[in-house]
């Protein structure tokens, strides 16, 4: 990094910087802390004393401090220097095994670095650096890339797309509002801030800016002194002579003689290195096995030789090291091809190595505060020994780079960067170096196996990319020869005895290293020279020629003959020869456009590669030529034979001369073509025959003639026709095609044509035959050579072959890719082809010809086509594969006929050819094609059905049509006299003399009574208008009237032809349209008479959504009695009962739902949940086997939901069906299970969702209450009366259950008690009932769904006697209502009315099941529960393990006393409940109590905040509340304060309540089906609160529920208000749950993506000191930035290795989570640790398409919408099934592991 103030400490640097050795010698003024070549640190200083009291030490140390006073002559810098390193090296880098890091750079910095920085710059390092960063830097950046490091390029701005800026200085620049990419690095690159020859504009950041702080203009830079710059001459040699032999050393055993000062002691290591052959898993084994160590100690070992390149792994004397060497190497040979490379290292070797790097670290650092010291270090470096023909050291250093290890080659590399291209002079000077061993640095390279990001050849970007350096290279270094000379060089092996290229049995490995070379040329011809010097043509051309020779080795490779008889046994390598085919296209194109630029250098360059296409054209000339006739003209051909004779499709010299012979008309160079090329030379005959049997082998192959040949030639003929390789394949033999079709005479062209095809005797007489299979592959062919002659004649959008831009052609691709289909921006652009800068040009021209639809909550915009570019549509496009010619053939036709419009699809006009075509339009109306053209049409007029196809007609019908529109545009432009083009006279002139002769006009004629053509009709009519149109034309009519009027005639004859047949059409859609319109009203009519006589069945359908509200609703309607909307209380509201009908979907059979019938399940998944927490941090148990879920903590950590897809079965088929998939699965080991059987898992069989159980579905049982008897009772059962009762009932119990202990009874309970056991009855006075009994089906489905809730939710095994279940099940009931709560209320929907139907259907289950699994368990367990639980509300019950009223969530203690209630009934010889009367009051009273104790609950906790300004407000609810807030006052001792306003009490209160009183709604609507008010089917906030009240059986001042029961709760608020837990959290002592609970939601992500990239960059992770980039993911739940797949965060949970994600998952979302990684732009969702799935993230491009592994690189921004939708997947619960359909679309073999993420 160029910028010192920027840059900050690396890794190696962290401990620099304290304090001087002697303090009293030297003035110290600044403390700049963090520089590796800064002061020493303080134990650093220690230790200088420590050197200074050892004698040799000090004086050493002296030496160097008083060096600046001494004379050049008389100090030898270099002894000295050598020797102090001698002396030091081997003792601070003695411990490699174990080495204590901070130590060692403590020692480095005190015996070396120190004092050497006080030599260098003669004064306190500090002030010295501090004076170099205060004077500016450099205005380029310079900043090295590490691998992921998010880059960006402007679009708008780059010279070409290897220009970019590292994150800061794109976020300061102007580049930010552009078209800008976003990648990621792949490591190694560079910062190109600053260079004036990467950008067009905006060179420069802000920082960077002349006169910006922390930067200066590059002459203002600080000066150092002649002084300073004399002693970096003499340290600087020093230095660097030392660093370079030391890496290049290759003695293991000895030092070089200056080094060696003491007496060499036996003490070895040995050293593995890195390489790319071995995975980690085979190194840690080698090691383990060689070494006998333990696992963690190889798998040290091994993150150190992957990270640094290689390792000591073991030390002591040499035998023993050498054993262990060859114990490694044997190991190793056994796992793979071949061994681990090891070394036997002295450790004074090792020592030196080590500090060598050390010192390189210093000079990188170094080299960024001076221009000055790069100059300097750059002279060094270059300067070459006088009279020796050595290297200089940088090129020593370039050489060696193979060898070094991976840490050695990064010190390298950033050595090089912070150096020589930090200096443009020198830069080139390093160029030129490079150059010079351009050879051998890329042989060393490409026989490595290390990665590209890691070898010196990877610096060719920075130099052959810059303009001006790539000019000076080509110029003086001639780099383009080098490099061609190169890629020929390195692959000498693949060349055959005819010095062709032939992969078969090739390296991947090696020819991915080729590309390397490949791409450097690319490099070099980015940009194109806007001045050609002479000596510039002269190297360009000896370039160019010399690549030629690489392109004479490809043209005719791999030869190809066709298989006849027996099938090919095995498919030949094709991959290679096509992927250099690509990698050469754009190089190709660059080639071809360099000369475009210069006239004189087109043509000897088109001269030279002629002469190259005819050395290569000479094989087959051996062979006599044969004569072939038709329609009186002759041919003289050699004999060839494609399916006969070799032939390949590989032609790059043909190809290249193509695209030169285009540049050469588009210039109008081609008029001088004969002073390079003579006539006689140039044989266009010979040039058109190699793309011409390319063309006849790709149409065999559609022939299926060459089937025997497998595979790899059908994959060849595709890549042949793709958009990645066409450009320089396809499209250039199409050119050739036309270059041929202009020279030659049209007759003799087309003669060569049909001989090449093989259909020389289709168009003579025809020799009957019956092998279909022939006659097929001649239709084929026929099919294949129209289509060709088509696209030969009328495919004109090329530049130079027509008068069009590189614009036009863009639109023109455009328009037909979206004549198939509107299609996405990424779709489009995969379809166009890229340019060198790999740009499609698609933006500057997609807004002319379509407009953008955006994209809704899912999928992506879409592109569709402007009407008026219809008329462009070409249906034999010849970009078009067979797929989407179909496809655009029948869109627009559908089109068309929507419209009332004709189906013909005639060719829109065609550009004219340019001069050097012109000649192209001949072929048309020659002799041959007219006898083709009539031929075919006489064979379908003849109805010779097995001799022409539907397909060769509309081709035929095509060129007519051409050839119409041709002659039409002629005449249109010039007199009639001047145009040569006669088509119209070709055309209707006979045939032949004969007496049954026809011409093409007669035949269409006829061909419109062919009942097979019945399609092709309208174009007939349309080719028989423009003949009609054209003779006008030739009879000199007026030029300007017809070319006006043409249109309006082709619209008048087309109506006077077809008016009866498009009136007729008309007639037969209205008709069809009256018809649909009658059917409709019968249907209706009938469907409502329908819906009339069977209203029952529909009233109890379960499947209609909301049908509960709208039946009841019916009812109340209907019925005489109005109902009043009271779900508790005497008054409560009739139950509505239901005859419930359902269907299975398993056996399609339905029953009726009663409690004595088979049990009937819905699928359903039961899942632990942290969708409420109100506090992320607290640490979640993952096992419950000690746990106690009685009680809901009121933050609400972690629940249990239960969800439901909806879908019935019988409990029976449900049972098969889970043994029939445990069944298959077990014989499917090998496949990836997407759910774990063992645990219950399986999909349900109709909707796919994931499930774990079923809930079983029990009828709600009607309840009518006696309106007399409810007034008797409401007269004597109070509260106070009912608290009597209860705990009386309890004490009886208790005296019963544990007889002796003494009973705590409330004092409101002793008063007047009489005789106990008539007491302990008093109970049921009121009204018992028997209680329901259950069918076994449905007591057995009732223990299953209880065992599961109980097994998911506390992550134990199944019991199905343990006491915690009854407690799950309320607990799942309770959470699962308040999760949809909180959902109905996060979307803005109302209480009622708008569930999903699988919503609805699961509730009612859910809380119905909740209400009879109290029947299966002991009901003295569940006694003991309701005891627990009252306990929190009737503090005389409290026990040891009650919580405070603060510590519990008031709605799970409803759920939970509601439910268990009724087993107080419960009586040894009967079991009773309570009856309709009794669980009124009971419901009544229980709901009461507990919301007077959530009042309480929330004035305590969330009323204490500071009133806001608001006029004061004196109504009846505020002046409750302040009455109530003094009682709290007085019962807290003075802790709660009255002072605060009575209102602002109320409004909390309100507001508080509102989520526990729609829950409470919610359940007892489910619980009793008691039909809600209306106001809760419609969202209104006030109207709410006061139905809620009405439905709740509450007063709307709840403040009033105090005063109306104030003798009874006086007491017990009290007892709440004394609790020490409630106290400690008055005085601020601990903090309580405030309501309302605020509602989660997914983090807030900022809108433009790139802040998140900024600050993925700026993440360092926590448990690794090394600056590596790593993959940060965000957990979109809490914010938590994780290092994501790496071993330095994985962490062991209960035994097993768990990634950052998984780990963070159990604790965040209870194994459940959503994280959104960063540098790839992908949403992974996870369950547990095995499951997961990736999902879109929700930010998209401006084109409304997301960017997965940024490979577009596209600016994004979020979508709300998207994210919302994520949200809700969150909050529904859907997580699990999302993952589970994703697997089962994905299904995979070997997955992801995802406990590693």
């Amino acid at each position: 990094m160029a910028d010192g103030a920027d840059g900050g400490p690396g890794a190696a640097g962290a401990a620099g910087g304290c304090v001087p050795v002697q303090p009293q010698e030297r003035a110290m003024c600044s403390t700049t802390s963090g520089c590796m070549i800064s002061k020493p640190s303080q134990s650093a200083g220690c230790m200088m004393q420590d050197y200074l009291n050892d004698s040799a030490g000090a004086s050493l140390i002296l030496k160097w401090m008083v060096m600046t006073q001494w004379c050049d002559e008389r100090f030898n810098f270099q002894a000295t220097f050598l020797q102090c390193l001698a002396k030091h090296v081997p003792n601070i880098y003695s411990a490699e095994m174990d080495p204590l890091l901070e130590k060692q750079e403590e020692m480095v910095q005190a015996a070396i670095l120190y004092p050497l920085e006080c030599y260098l710059f003669g004064e306190d390092p500090d002030i010295f650096l501090e004076k170099l960063q205060q004077s500016g830097t450099s205005q380029l950046c310079g900043k090295v890339f590490k691998g992921g490091e998010t880059t960006y390029s402007c679009r708008d701005c780059a010279v070409d797309p290897t220009c970019v800026l590292c994150m800061d200085c794109f976020q300061n620049s102007i580049h930010r509002n552009h078209r800008y990419k976003m990648h990621s690095s792949t490591g190694g690159g560079f910062c190109d801030c600053g260079d004036t020859e990467a950008w067009k504009a905006g060179p420069l950041c802000t920082k960077h800016e002349p006169g910006a702080s922390g930067s200066a203009k590059e002459n203002s830079e600080c000066q150092l002194n002649e002084e300073i710059m004399e002693h970096s001459r003499r340290v600087f040699p020093s230095v660097i002579k030392y660093i370079v032999d030391m890496l290049i050393w290759e003695e293991e055993k000895e030092l070089p003689p200056e080094l060696t000062i003491r007496e060499k002691v036996d003490s070895y290591y040995c050293v593995l290195f890195n390489d790319e052959h071995h995975s980690y898993d085979h190194v840690i084994f080698s090691l383990q096995r060689a070494l006998g160590c333990e696992l963690g100690e190889a798998q040290l070992h091994t993150t150190a030789i992957d990270k640094e390149g290689r390792r000591a792994v073991k030390a002591g004397h040499y035998a023993s090291c050498q054993e262990a060497k060859e114990e490694i190497k044997r190991h190793s040979e056994n796992i793979s091809q071949r061994p681990l490379h090891a070394e036997v290292l002295h450790a004074d070797v090792m020592a030196h190595q080590k500090f060598a790097l050390r010192l390189g670290s210093w000079l990188n650092k170094l080299m960024s505060y001076s221009s000055d010291f790069r100059q300097i270090f750059c002279q060094i470096c270059l300067k070459e020994e006088a009279g020796s023909e050595k290297p200089c050291f940088i090129s020593k250093l370039m050489l060696w780079d193979a060898k070094l290890h991976k840490g050695a080659r990064k010190v390298l590399h950033e050595l090089i960067f912070s150096s020589f291209f930090m200096e443009m002079e020198y830069k080139k000077l390093f160029a030129v170096e490079f150059v010079k061993y351009y050879k051998a640095l890329q042989k060393e390279y490409i026989s490595d196996d290390h990665d590209r990001v890691l070898s010196v050849t990877a610096l060719s970007v920075q130099m052959f990319t810059v303009p001006t350096l790539a000019r000076h290279l080509i110029e003086e270094q001639n780099v383009i020869t080098t490099i061609t000379e190169t890629l020929l060089e390195v692959l000498p092996e693949y060349l055959d005895k005819n010095d062709k290229f032939n992969f078969q049995g090739y390296s991947q490995d090696k020819l991915n290293r080729v590309y390397a070379v490949i791409y450097d040329l690319r490099y070099v011809l980015v940009s194109k020279p806007t001045l050609w010097t002479d000596r510039l043509r002269e190297r360009f051309l000896e370039g160019f020629v010399s690549f030629l020779r690489i392109l004479t080795c490809m043209q005719g490779m791999e030869e190809i003959k066709r298989q006849i008889g027996q099938h090919i046994e095995v498919d030949p390598d094709w991959e290679a020869a096509i992927a250099i085919q690509m990698q050469l296209k754009n190089i190709l194109l660059m080639f071809q456009e360099w000369c475009a630029c210069d006239e004189e250098l087109l043509l000897k360059a088109y001269s030279e590669c002629h002469k190259a296409v005819m050395r290569c054209s000479t094989n087959g000339r051996s062979r006599e030529k044969t004569v072939f006739h038709l329609c009186g003209h002759t041919l003289e051909s050699r004999p060839y034979r494609v399916s006969a004779d070799p032939v390949s499709i590989h032609l790059p010299l043909s190809r290249t001369l193509a695209g030169l012979h285009v540049r050469l008309s588009k210039t109008g160079t081609i008029s001088r073509l004969h002073e390079f090329v003579s006539p006689e030379e140039f044989q266009v005959e010979l040039l058109v025959e190699y793309p011409l049997r390319c063309l006849v082998l790709v149409a065999q192959v559609a022939a299926e003639m060459w089937r025997r040949n497998g595979l790899s030639l059908i994959s060849q003929v595709f890549y042949y026709q793709d958009v990645k390789c066409r450009e320089e394949m396809y499209d250039k033999d199409i050119i050739m095609l036309q270059i041929g079709a202009s020279l030659m005479d049209p007759n003799q062209f087309l003669l060569l044509i049909l001989q090449r095809y093989e259909l020389a005797d289709a168009f003579k007489k025809m020799k009957p035959t019956k092998d279909q299979d022939l006659i097929k592959q001649c239709n084929v062919l026929i099919e294949e050579m129209l289509q060709i002659l088509i696209y030969v004649v009328g495919e004109r959008y090329v530049p130079g072959v027509s008068n069009v831009t590189k614009e036009d052609v863009i639109m023109r691709e455009i328009i037909h890719l979206l004549c198939i289909e509107p299609m996405a921006h990424s779709a489009i652009t995969k379809s166009l082809p890229e340019n060198e800068n790999n740009e499609t040009g698609l933006e500057s021209v997609i807004d002319k010809v379509a407009t953008f639809k955006k994209p809704g909550v899912s999928g992506h915009g879409v592109y569709e086509l402007k009407d008026e570019c219809l008329k462009e549509f070409n249906m034999f496009f010849y970009h078009y594969t067979k797929t989407q010619h179909s496809k655009a053939e029948h869109t627009q036709k559908k089109r068309r006929k929507q419209e009332n419009r004709d189906e013909a699809l005639p060719p829109p006009p065609p550009p004219g050819f340019s001069p050097a075509f012109s000649n192209v339009v001949r072929i048309l109306n020659c002799d041959v094609m007219m006898h083709i053209l009539r031929t075919i049409l006489q064979r379908a007029v003849e109805l010779e059905t097995h001799l022409w196809t539907e397909a060769m007609i509309q081709m035929v019908l095509h060129l007519l049509s051409l050839g119409l529109l041709e002659e039409k545009q002629q005449l249109q432009k010039s007199p009639e006299e001047e145009v040569t083009f006669d088509f119209y006279h070709k055309a209707t002139r006979m045939g032949s003399s004969a007496l049954n002769a026809v011409n093409v006009l007669m035949l269409l004629e006829k061909l419109k009574r062919v009942p097979q053509l019945e399609a092709q009709k309208d174009t007939v009519n349309w080719i028989l208008q423009m003949f009609d149109t054209v003779k006008r034309l030739r009879e000199k009519s007026s030029l300007t009237t017809v070319a006006a009027t043409s249109g309006s005639e082709a619209t008048k004859s087309d109506e006077s032809t077809q008016d009866k047949e498009k009136a007729e059409r008309k007639r037969k859609a209205e008709a069809a349209r009256l018809h649909r319109q009658k059917i409709m009203a019968q249907m209706s009519a009938l469907q409502r008479n329908f819906i009339e006589t069977h209203k029952l069945l529909y009233e109890n359908t379960l499947e209609a959504p909301g049908k509960e509200d709208a039946i009841m609703e019916e009812e109340s309607m209907s019925s005489a009695i109005d109902y009043s909307k009271i779900a508790l209380g005497p008054k409560r509201g009739p139950s509505v009962a239901e005859k419930e009908v359902l269907t299975c979907i398993l056996c399609q059979e339905e029953q009726e739902v009663k409690l004595e019938s088979a049990a009937m399940v819905l699928s359903a998944c039961v899942q632990k949940s942290t969708a409420l927490t109100q506090n992320r941090s607290r640490i979640l148990e993952l096992s419950g086997d000690t746990l106690d879920p009685l009680f809901m903590h009121p933050d609400l950590p972690c629940g249990t939901h239960t969800g439901s897809c909806g879908h019935v079965m019988h409990a029976a088929c449900w049972q098969k069906y889970f043994e029939a998939m445990q069944l298959n699965f077990r014989q499917r080991l090998h496949v990836e299970q997407i759910f774990d059987l063992e645990n219950g898992e399986y999909l349900c069989p109709l909707c796919k969702s994931l499930c774990n159980t079923v809930i079983p579905i029990v009828p709600l049982q009607a309840q009518k209450i006696n309106s007399e008897d409810a007034e008797a009772v409401a007269q004597i059962l109070s509260l106070a009366r009912w608290l009597e009762i209860i705990i009386v009932r309890i004490s009886g119990y208790s005296v019963k259950n544990a007889k002796g202990e003494k009973q705590n009874l409330p004092a409101f309970a002793n008063k007047g008690m009489g005789n106990s056991a008539l007491e302990f009855h008093s109970i049921l006075s009121f009204g018992v009932q028997s209680s329901a009994k259950y069918s076994s089906s449905i007591k057995e489905m009732l223990i299953l769904f209880a065992t599961t809730i109980y097994r998911v939710g506390l992550k134990v095994a199944p019991n199905e006697a343990d006491y915690r279940i009854p407690m799950m099940t309320w607990s799942t009931c309770a959470f699962t209502i308040q999760c949809i709560e909180n959902l109905l209320e996060t979307e803005g929907k109302p209480l009622f009315g708008s569930l999903q139907n699988r919503q609805h259907s699961g509730l009612k289950a859910l809380v119905q099941f909740a209400a009879a699994q109290r029947t299966t368990s002991p009901q003295v367990l569940i006694q003991k529960h309701l005891i627990r639980l009252l306990g929190v509300l009737l503090p005389n019950l409290k026990g040891e393990d009650t919580p405070s009223l603060l510590e519990v969530d008031m709605f799970h203690i409803l759920v939970g006393v509601v439910l268990s209630f009724p087993s107080l009934y419960w009586e040894d010889a009967v079991d009773l409940q309570p009856s309709s009367i009794s669980s009124a009051y009971n419901h009544l009273y229980l709901f009461h109590l507990t919301t007077l104790a959530h009042i309480t609950q929330i004035v305590v906790s969330s009323a204490t905040e500071s009133p806001t300004a608001r006029s004061p407000d004196n109504s009846e609810e505020a002046r409750s509340a302040q009455s109530f807030c003094r009682e709290v006052c007085q019962y807290t001792g003075g802790c709660f304060s009255q002072d605060i306003p009575g209102w602002l009490v109320w409004d909390c209160v309100k507001k508080g309540i509102m989520p526990y009183l729609r829950c409470a709604a919610l359940f007892f609507h489910y619980l009793l089906g008691v039909s809600p008010p209306e106001e809760l089917l419609q969202v209104s906030e006030e109207g709410q609160f006061k139905a809620l009240c009405s439905y709740l059986s509450l007063p709307t001042n709840l403040f009033l529920l105090f005063q109306e029961y104030w003798d009874t709760v006086n007491p017990l608020l009290q007892r709440w208000c004394a609790d020490p837990v409630v106290l400690s959290c008055l005085k601020g002592k601990s903090i309580a749950v405030r309501y309302p609970r605020k509602r989660n939601s997914l983090i807030e992500l900022p809108e433009d993506y790139s802040c998140l990239l900024n600050q993925a960059s700026q993440f360092r992770c926590p448990r690794s000191s090394d600056d590596e980039q790593k993959h940060p993911v965000l957990c979109l739940f809490c914010g938590a930035m994780l290092c994501s797949q790496n071993t330095c965060c994985q962490e062991l949970v209960n035994g097993e290795e768990l990634g950052a994600c998984t780990s963070h998952a159990l604790q965040c979302g209870a194994g459940v989570c959503m994280f959104l990684k960063i540098r790839e732009c992908k949403v992974v969702l996870i369950e547990g640790k095995t499951r997961g799935c990736l999902y879109p993230a929700p930010y998209l491009d401006e084109y409304g398409e997301t960017d997965p592994g940024l490979k577009r690189g596209n600016p994004l921004h979020l979508c709300r919408e998207r994210y919302r939708k994520l949200h809700l997947l969150w909050q529904q619960h859907c997580i699990i099934e999302e993952i589970a359909r994703s697997q089962e679309t994905n299904q995979i073999f070997f997955g992801f592991n995802w406990q590693l993420l």
